[in-house]
């Protein structure tokens, strides 16, 4: 599956699945294009990607913030001329339980996961038109699909991710672009790594495969998605979730 000739816009990028998305798509020859906040995390990527002969750049973003979004992917174009693949990845949690849940943790996830990925696919889908190719992936989770008790914000902004996928394979796909999600289930990430370890095994009973899946588990499908092997494939939702959740 190669990405040679591709440039890749990648989002939260920093740290845990975007990072490992990031890696997949360079080593597949993808030029990379990563950004978050932390800029020294993205830097060493960079320079990891470069000393082994791969393109990457790094862009310090909150996603958040529309003039920035704007601004950052106008430069990456101009620094590349044209983004061929999307992976909306940037996610935050706030948890609680509704009753108790503050009006602006409910806004900021619903901003970082859903909001930034309209934004992002606003920007880059000019480019992808242009060329008449194009992918679109949204890092979605299967608690967007089967709900979590102290996650109403969470799972509403990855359902939420589930319907803009397929609004947007609709609107763009007779123009050779495809709009994917992937849902993964318990990932082993800075994320969850400080969860309680009784919580760990509560959800370790509910995997079928059991074990708790890997950054790479996640980022090879988004490498998948993102290849012209995955040409046929629109509007789906990629669940890598280690049978969690079937059907």
């Amino acid at each position: 599956m190669t990405l040679s000739g591709r440039v890749a816009f990648i989002t939260g990028a920093s740290q845990g699945i975007g990072y490992g998305c990031a890696g997949k798509l360079a080593e597949a020859g993808a030029t990379v294009v990563v950004a978050a906040r932390n800029q020294q995390k993205l830097q060493d990527f960079v320079a990891r990607i470069t000393a082994s002969g791969g393109k990457a750049a790094a862009f310090s973003l909150d996603v958040t913030d529309e003039e920035q979004v704007k601004n950052v992917i106008k430069s990456a174009i101009a620094q590349f001329g044209k983004i061929d693949i999307l992976v909306n990845n940037a996610g935050i949690t706030h948890d609680q339980l509704v009753m108790r849940m503050k009006r602006a943790d409910w806004d900021s996830v619903l901003s970082t996961n859903l909001t930034s990925a309209y934004l992002c696919t606003q920007q880059v889908i000019g480019s992808m038109l242009k060329q008449r190719w194009g992918r679109i992936i949204n890092i979605s989770s299967v608690f967007g699909q089967m709900g979590q008790a102290g996650q109403a914000n969470y799972a509403a902004s990855k359902a939420g991710l589930i319907g803009l996928t397929l609004a947007i394979a609709r609107e763009v796909g007779s123009r050779g672009i495809t709009c994917n999600a992937v849902a993964p289930g318990f990932i082993e990430t800075a994320m969850t790594e400080g969860l309680p370890e009784d919580l760990k095994q509560v959800a370790l009973k509910m995997i079928p495969l059991g074990r708790i899946g890997t950054v790479d588990d996640v980022a090879n499908a988004v490498r998948f998605l993102a290849s012209d092997e995955a040409g046929y494939i629109t509007g789906h939702v990629l669940s890598v979730n280690g049978g969690m959740l079937m059907g």
